[in-house]
């Protein structure tokens, strides 16, 4: 095949892989964002804590990363499309850069694995010990979270209802959260027998969604690494033959 058509066939496969990096480095983005700044759900009420910065940490790793693989994504484009050798040399050299991050945030996520669960198991407990302080309004959104999450999934407390007793805010021994059994009143705390109480805690539905969402974003991960070492590849073809053509345009 003439040099001028392996060109062209390249140029076509790393525009192409370029827009499936794209889209990964988008959605990284978003994701960090969506953990940075929405504060309505429980991820966000149970991580960011001002004892503890780690979460905070790998968003602004995700939200670095999703910014150079945008960035790095029209660098290609822009680089095959005009056939620029030294914006492909510049394109390769930030692919292996963003290459070893990517390698790194899995080993994080498993390295800090358990001091992540014990952080919000901690984070957790303060908010059912505190659940209801009329001191603490500025905890009322971790409140209203838990309560969602506790009656769409029928749960209630860490490991079950009886850490409620924790909390010293209750006006009635036999009080819980209304949001621990069928009732739809919107009140911190109901009267109700541990009969019409739900009796499973949340603190494995928290792990269950956790490890989901952990398996998910390390498939991701790896399904970028191995499109970024095709791009890599791709590059590496197309400016030699880029080269190549300068040295011999008849070829």
């Amino acid at each position: 095949m003439k040099t001028r058509n392996k060109i062209i066939v390249m140029k076509y496969f790393l525009t192409i892989f370029n827009g499936i990096s794209l889209i990964f480095g988008l959605m990284a983005f978003t994701f960090a964002l969506w953990l940075l700044f929405d504060r309505n759900n429980l991820f966000t009420a149970l991580s960011f804590t001002g004892e503890n910065h780690l979460v905070s940490y790998l968003c602004y790793i995700l939200l670095g990363t999703g910014s150079i693989i945008i960035f790095i994504s029209f660098l290609g484009c822009i680089g095959s499309f005009k056939e620029i050798r030294c914006l492909l040399v510049l394109y390769m050299g930030l692919t292996v850069v963003v290459f070893s991050v990517q390698v790194a945030i899995p080993v994080l996520i498993y390295t800090f694995k358990k001091e992540a669960n014990a952080m919000w198991s901690d984070r957790l407990d303060a908010v059912i010990s505190n659940y209801g302080n009329k001191n603490l309004t500025q905890e009322e959104h971790a409140w209203h979270i838990l309560n969602d999450v506790q009656h769409s999934l029928e749960c209630c407390g860490r490991y079950n209802f009886s850490d409620w007793k924790k909390n010293e805010h209750m006006e009635h021994v036999n009080q819980v959260p209304c949001s621990c059994t069928i009732s739809n009143i919107k009140k911190w705390f109901c009267v109700a027998s541990e009969t019409s109480v739900y009796s499973k805690g949340c603190e494995e539905y928290i792990k269950m969604w956790f490890e989901n969402n952990t398996l998910f974003l390390i498939a991701v991960n790896i399904g970028l690494l191995a499109v970024q070492i095709l791009l890599f590849i791709l590059a590496v073809c197309l400016s030699r033959n880029i080269k190549k053509k300068k040295i011999c345009p008849q070829d």
